[in-house]
């Protein structure tokens, strides 16, 4: 007979077994002190993919995104490597994403003059999941025009990229002008064309769509505005009626944000992750919340990480297994965190375990 106290202990392990922490790199590797923001890829033969912004700043001039793997099996992940780089202009907000074909997409931004609403997109693409890259193709050539989040696979097999249009000129405010929207990929004509533009009362920035049914997707966006105390900054929320071409205003939804980027993906379960700063004034604590209901109400909701730091720039992607990997940065953008936990840690609540 199986004793009450070894129930319990077997109980204690599983749910230590549901969140993992680990602190992947910091300013002692050798790619500059800024590593931010940082986006993870699974691939499909079970490697994990870290791309992320490195340079001295976050306007440094000398700055390139990197790449790293965790090859499946392994406990290490390799040494950071450049994958993308311009000898006259600062590059950085690297996004690594698999498509069904097996084609391995970066996206990132190049900027052309002292602030983000100088810059423009480029993209290459890897046939060998990221062990090479092809050379760089210009993907959007207007001016302020910035990428952050992955794209979605769409029911149809088109593909939605999350881009947004940032201006202003000015580093420490986010323009009321700046605008989400998205490039909306055609997978037979492979042609890259831009949707409408998500305006709202003080702008927004880095999207992030879930496609709810054929028709019917939500976006969630980054507020604009300076990066002040404030009592009234809100995530912008959006909706499009007809696949992901065309998007409603962007309205204040009823979650908090510091002028900070979040997360919001679809799982596999069909319900919906949010991760977001649950502050109107600072980026702790860092927060997931799901809704079992398409985005109506979100009941279970826990902190990731809290305290006196700065939690910044989730991104998240889930493995066949069920468990959510997300990256995000902390000690001034200098250090990458990768957790891991399952919709039963944020259901029911687990107990956080670091390695």
């Amino acid at each position: 007979m199986i004793s009450r106290f070894a129930v319990l202990a077997f109980s204690i392990c599983l749910s230590a077994a549901e969140f993992r922490s680990e602190r992947v790199f910091g300013p002692e590797v050798a790619t500059g002190r800024y590593k931010h923001p940082a986006s993870i890829e699974a691939f499909d033969n079970g490697d994990l993919y870290i791309a992320y912004y490195g340079g001295a700043g976050e306007y440094a001039t000398d700055t390139s995104v990197y790449g790293s793997r965790l090859r499946k099996g392994e406990t290490k992940w390799s040494t950071p490597k450049v994958i993308a780089h311009d000898p006259f202009r600062s590059t950085g907000n690297g996004v690594v994403w698999q498509a069904p074909d097996g084609t391995v997409w970066l996206f990132y931004v190049v900027r052309f003059g002292k602030t983000w609403s100088d810059s423009r997109i480029q993209a290459k693409v890897s046939r060998d999941r990221a062990e090479t890259w092809s050379d760089a193709s210009m993907l959007d050539l207007r001016a302020g025009m910035m990428v952050r989040n992955r794209p979605i696979l769409l029911r149809n097999g088109d593909y939605l990229l999350p881009v947004y249009h940032e201006t202003g000129s000015d580093p420490e405010i986010v323009g009321p002008e700046s605008a989400s929207l998205f490039l909306y990929y055609d997978h037979k004509t492979k042609a890259w064309t831009p949707t409408s533009e998500i305006h709202s009362r003080i702008g927004n920035i880095q999207p992030a769509p879930v496609q709810v049914d054929d028709q019917y997707l939500v976006s969630y966006s980054r507020r604009g505005g300076g990066y002040g105390p404030s009592k009234d900054g809100w995530l912008v929320r959006s909706e499009s009626h007809d696949g992901g071409r065309t998007w409603s205003a962007g309205v204040d939804s009823k979650f908090p944000n510091p002028n900070s980027a979040i997360e919001f993906i679809k799982l596999k379960s069909g319900n919906l992750l949010l991760i977001y700063n649950d502050s109107m004034t600072q980026r702790t604590p860092l927060r997931a919340a799901l809704s079992t209901d398409g985005d109506k109400t979100y009941p279970h909701q826990r902190n990731i990480q809290e305290g006196r730091n700065d939690f910044a720039y989730p991104n998240a992607v889930q493995t066949a297994d069920g468990l959510i990997h997300l990256v995000y940065t902390t000690d001034r953008r200098s250090v990458i965190h990768h957790v891991t936990f399952d919709e039963a840690w944020l259901i029911r609540g687990g107990v956080p375990n670091s390695r």
